[in-house]
Formats: structure tokens, sequence, C-alpha cells
């Protein structure tokens, strides 16, 4: 099989940095979201595509395997370098092999088979929204609403072992395999990828349409995206002949001046911000005086203070949205330890709620029970929950917790 390969990895319109990584060394292809902050985001997927790649061209192990000793060193990482500790990364690696693909996957970035005008799901997001859908406790309708639809059972780095999901599935002429991290499929129904897939041919052509719909939604999350697209070539099953493309890092790309996002973060609950109606954007023209030949439709004071509540309005407006948007900001850079689901847990924002609205949410439920952790006398007030500077500071507090756990259980 002939391989053509479109790629695209893109900041999106609300984070600071891209923490997502793509690789493309033919016949080898993957997608990594990581977590942890920009830095610990950045170096979890970045070090995980980079261990697979090593140990691919060494020749060592399966695909799966690989992924599970990129698991191990961005654990090890993650535990020596306090810097990045407790970041962790999705991956979803493809590897060619004539007319077959081998799958490997953990966590929530996903493949999927775009075959015959049809698009088929081929992984299975490791979220704790998916396994509440799996087990019969939501619908698929609102696990897509769901304020935990972020959190991972799944990841590589957060434990010292991982269970690699793994398969193959036999190409055909014309199959096109997609590869991509929840930043696209968070803002883009799998209907309308369809719909881009089958107008566009192209594979840069269609990641590049894919990249750009999604920051169009709003683009919440940093967006990759890869496109494998097979033709027969008549060569014979056992490998592909296209050259290698070198790795490719994460393209960092300063933050567009774009529109409010109109659906909330992934880790921020809330509601969609409003921008300006458009008819009060267009009240100040239509104040204007109507030309001498047409008698006006109302006398000219109304018309002045029509303006006028046109305007103020538009200032309202304008000043809430500005006020949502600086406490979405503000709530993105705070961070805590608490619980979840009886469990120990790093949380974005802060460990309160207004009106009845939780201002958090859960980024990662640890397997630490917090029954545990609250028997020390440390950590006690845990379900207030323990403030931290960032993301790797949440880290650290939740791998002291493992060691003075592991310390009492020893002694």
């Amino acid at each position: 099989m002939k391989v053509d390969v479109g790629s695209a990895t893109d900041i999106g319109q609300v984070r600071e940095g891209n923490e997502d990584s793509l690789l493309i060394v033919a016949p080898l292809y993957a997608v990594a979201d990581g977590m942890g902050g920009h830095r610990g985001g950045e170096v979890a997927s970045t070090l995980a595509l980079e261990t697979v790649q090593d140990l691919f061209d060494r020749k060592q192990g399966t695909l799966a395997e690989q992924v599970g000793e990129a698991n191990r060193a961005v654990f090890e990482r993650s535990r020596t370098d306090r810097s990045v500790s407790g970041m962790g990364t999705t991956l979803t690696a493809a590897l060619v092999d004539g007319s077959r693909v081998h799958l490997a996957h953990v966590g929530d970035s996903r493949a999927y088979l775009f075959r015959g005008g049809e698009l088929t799901l081929l992984t299975e997001d490791h979220t704790l929204v998916h396994k509440m859908v799996m087990e019969g406790e939501i619908t698929e309708e609102e696990a897509e609403t769901h304020p935990h639809r972020s959190i991972l059972t799944r990841a590589l780095g957060v434990d010292q072992t991982v269970s690699v999901d793994e398969g193959d599935v036999q190409i055909e002429d014309g199959d096109r395999i997609l590869l991509c991290s929840d930043g696209l499929t968070g803002m883009v129904a799998d209907g309308q990828i369809r719909e881009i897939l089958a107008e566009t041919s192209e594979p840069q052509v269609a990641v590049d349409r894919l990249v750009k719909v999604a920051n169009r939604a709003g683009g919440i999350d940093n967006i990759t995206a890869v496109l494998l697209a097979f033709t027969d070539d008549g060569s014979t099953p056992g490998g592909t002949e296209e050259a290698a493309v070198p790795y490719q890092p994460t393209v960092e790309r300063p933050l567009p001046q774009a529109s409010p996002p109109r659906r909330s973060d992934i880790t921020i609950v809330g509601a969609p911000i409003p921008g300006p109606p458009p008819k009060d954007r267009a009240s100040a023209p239509k104040a204007s005086a109507p030309p001498a030949s047409r008698p006006p439709a109302r006398p000219p004071s109304r018309r002045r203070a029509l303006s006028k509540v046109g305007i103020w309005t538009g200032v309202t407006l304008a000043v809430v949205t500005l006020g949502v948007v600086g406490l979405r900001v503000y709530l993105d850079t705070q961070w805590f330890v608490g619980v979840s689901g009886g469990r120990v847990a790093i949380f974005r924002g802060v460990p309160t709620e207004i009106a009845g609205f939780e201002l958090h949410s859960v980024v990662l439920e640890t397997t630490i029970p917090a029954e545990e952790a609250e028997s020390l006398a440390l950590y006690r007030r845990l379900s207030e929950g323990i403030t931290a500077d960032d993301r790797a500071g949440a880290g650290a507090i939740v791998e002291q917790i493992r060691r003075d756990l592991a310390e009492q259980l020893a002694s």
C-alpha cells in the first residue's frame, strides 16, 4: 500500500502553549496529548513519542511494548524532576505494515477508519465518562456535556505500569486512518469529521480544514491530527516503500486574537460566553440620519435615545463578557489537590462554588484512596482542598502523599 500523509498541530484559541506532539517517521505515526501544565504536558508528550521512536528504530519490542516503555520513561522523569512532577500524556500510534495497520492506544486521543464514506471509531476513550456510559449510568448524549468528561482513567506517566490497548486493521484501497487529539473531537462532531473527509481527498488539505473548523468552534484545547490515505500500488505485503519523514515536534504559534470560545473548556465547566448581539453592534449606523428625501420614521430625539440604549447595551454585554473571560482565565491558572470519587485527585480551579456552580473540575483522578490519605494528620483536610501554585505543584503534593502512605505502610 502507498501512504500519503497529512498532519497539523495547532495551539488553538485559548491555551497559552501547545502540549500536543505528533510523530511521523514512516511507517510509524502517532499523536500524544500532554497534561501537566505547559512545560509538563509538552515534556510528557514529546518524551513519550521520542521513546517510542527510539525503540522502533532499534527494533526493540512490539508497538504496544514500546508504548509501555514510553510510560515508564514519562513516569520516571515525573518522579525525579520536580518541575514536571505529576505530568502525563495520552498516546495513539499506528504502524503501517503492508496492507495491515497495527494500533496501540492509551488515553482519550483517538484513531478513526474512514471507508466508503463511513467513519468508524477504532479506539476506546479511557475516561471516567466513557466508563459510565459502558456501565449504563449515563447515555452517550449526556456524556457529551458531562462536567467530568475530561477525567482520564488511563494515561502514560501516571503509574509505573499501564495497560495498552492494541489491535490490527486490514486496510483496503481508498481507506484513510485519522489519528487525533481530543482538541479536535471535543470541538468537531464525528458527523462533521466524516463530511470533511468525504469532501476532501488530499490528506493535508483535509487536516488543515479539520483544524480550522475546530478553531472556529472555539478551539478550547490544542488540536492535532494526522491523516493516512492508502492507495493500492501493487506492492507486496510487509512494508511500505515510502521514505522516512523526520520527526516533527510540536508547532508553537502566538495566541490568536479571536472571539471568545463558544464552548466551555474541558477542564473548566461553564456556560457559553455570549458576544454582543449583531443588532447592538449595528445600532449606531441605524441611528444615523436618513436621506433628506425620505421623512424620518421617528422623531430625531427618539432615534438618539434608541441609539444610546443600543450603545449602553453593547457596553454592558462587553463588560460582562470580559468579566466571564477574566474569571475563566483566572480559574485556568489555579490548582489544588482534593477528593473525587473517594480517591485523591488533582483539580483545576478553586475549591468552592457560587450559586450552586462549582468553580473547579477534576483533571486527574489517582488510584490513591482518599480515606487512607486523610488518615494521615497532614492530609486530614484533604476534602477541603490543598492548594498548589501550579499543575506541577499539585503533582508534587500527590507524590508526597504516595510516599507518606508508603512510609506508614512500611513502619
